[in-house]
């Protein structure tokens, strides 16, 4: 293809080619790169055991204005997330049941959790979704961890084994490690605490027929033939006065007026930007490492935990799985579970030999479902830490006091590069609709600039 574009976008996952599409329809040329030898970015879905599952990102909630409109313009068909049933809450070692969004847990905590929750939202509400550091306490929020807010502000071991829960399952990081600042940030990006812990009305509400990675697909093939350039790692984006020379691993250059990064910043840090990129760019770079999460499927014969009136949804502070769902195809055929190893256990259990982690899988689905969990058809896993071109998942966090010295670097353009990523985003960030919104962003931030009069 030719290698002088308008425009070359760095990432081929949900927000980079949601940008090169939008650009296209400005009638400029671009060019994609993607370091990968597949689209989709965070997403992935194969075919484990005949049926398709997602090892990546999946879920989409009603809140998630963006993705839902890609996806209605993409024509692809969604599923309601099986969440029927009697639920399983494991802590301290000890197996609850419960039904309903109440988990079974002393009256006191209850209480606590209740407060906890209302507490939480509540600030996050006072944290400017486009700005976090012009909040009214941010200095102070951004010092503290969401460790040493739990310990100065819930007193009973229930709600602080539950918000440990949701923090792991939502960030896939410890509360040790997450600026709570960025924490009242995200819950505010999303429309609040409990639409992201919750499966109906909440971020996991639906999940797609294709599976997710289908959003890319579809995406890649909308642009014009030979524009998605597959196996590509970018090394330099260097710009001078009349535009940008971006060069891959293999020794390409590709010339173009401007380009787009959308990729998690802890990768764009391997990117050569020249000497002048500033110190806060630098340091988002830095600063932002990315969560830790393995994820392992495994299908069987029948929907066992389903016949013993489970939903499947299980969550736990022990054991390598903290989080489980059921995860049956659409109809409840192809029988599932998904299972996570998140923060600290996924840290633990990285780089082990996969039939390691599905034994430890299965184990925690037996101990959550009972024994029938030992018995798959198949077991597939993906440890997000060892992909070399993630580093980790869900998303990238901003390490304690990292929002308030750099959190403008995020988004704000550096000569003719600019930045997309759901770490950039302002509503759904973290999730496929930030993605997706980012991508938007970045268009019509170029747009303006590829039509200015003075444009070069």
């Amino acid at each position: 293809m030719d290698t002088r574009v308008d425009v070359v976008v760095i990432g081929a996952g949900l927000a980079g080619l949601t940008a090169a599409r939008d650009i296209s329809r400005t009638g400029a040329t671009v060019a994609v790169l993607e370091a990968r030898d597949r689209v989709g970015g965070r997403t992935l879905t194969r075919d484990v055991g005949g049926g398709l599952v997602d090892l990546g990102g999946q879920w989409v909630g009603p809140r998630q204005r963006h993705i839902l409109r890609l996806a209605d313009g993409l024509g692809l068909a969604r599923f309601a997330q099986h969440h029927q049933g009697t639920k399983v809450l494991e802590v301290r070692g000890e197996r609850r049941t419960y039904q309903g969004k109440v988990p079974s847990l002393p009256l006191l905590s209850l209480l606590d959790l209740q407060r906890t929750v209302w507490k939480l939202e509540g600030l996050a509400r006072r944290v400017p979704r486009e700005r976090p550091s012009a909040a009214p306490r941010a200095a102070e929020w951004d010092a503290l961890t969401v460790e040493q807010w739990k310990q100065r502000h819930v007193p009973t071991w229930g709600a602080r084994a539950a918000l440990d829960i949701a923090t792991r399952a939502v960030f896939a990081a410890e509360p040790s490690e997450l600026s709570f600042l960025h924490f009242l940030s995200y819950v505010h990006s999303n429309g609040g605490l409990m639409p992201l812990t919750e499966i109906e009305g909440g971020a996991q509400a639906e999940r797609f027929v294709d599976g997710a990675q289908s959003l890319s697909q579809r995406l890649a093939e909308k642009l014009p033939p030979g524009r998605v350039i597959l196996s590509a790692p970018v090394r330099a984006v260097l710009q001078d006065a009349r535009g940008v020379s971006v060069t891959t691993e293999d020794g390409r250059t590709f010339r173009a007026r401007y380009a787009v990064v959308a990729t998690p910043p802890a990768l764009a840090e391997r990117i050569d930007f020249g000497a002048d990129l500033p110190t806060a760019r630098r340091r988002v770079h830095a600063d932002l490492p990315m969560g830790s999460v393995i994820k392992v499927v495994a299908t069987y014969a029948t929907p066992f935990w389903r016949e013993a009136g489970l939903s499947g949804e299980a969550v736990s502070d022990v054991g390598p799985v903290r989080l489980c769902f059921d995860d049956c195809g659409s109809g409840g055929h192809h029988p599932a579970l998904v299972g996570f190893f998140l923060g600290d256990t996924a840290r633990t259990w990285t780089g082990r030999p996969a039939q390691d982690i599905h034994r430890a899988a299965l184990e925690g689905f037996a101990r959550f479902f009972g024994a029938q969990a030992l018995t798959p058809l198949a077991v597939a896993e993906l440890d997000w830490k060892a992909e070399a071109f993630s580093t980790g998942c869900y998303v990238g966090l901003p390490r304690p006091g990292t929002l308030t010295a750099v959190g403008d670097a995020l988004r704000a353009p550096f000569g003719r590069v600019h930045w997309a990523g759901t770490e950039t985003a302002i509503e759904g960030c973290g999730y496929l609709d930030g993605a997706v919104e980012s991508g938007e962003r970045a268009a019509t931030e170029l747009a303006a600039r590829l039509t200015a009069p003075s444009s070069t």
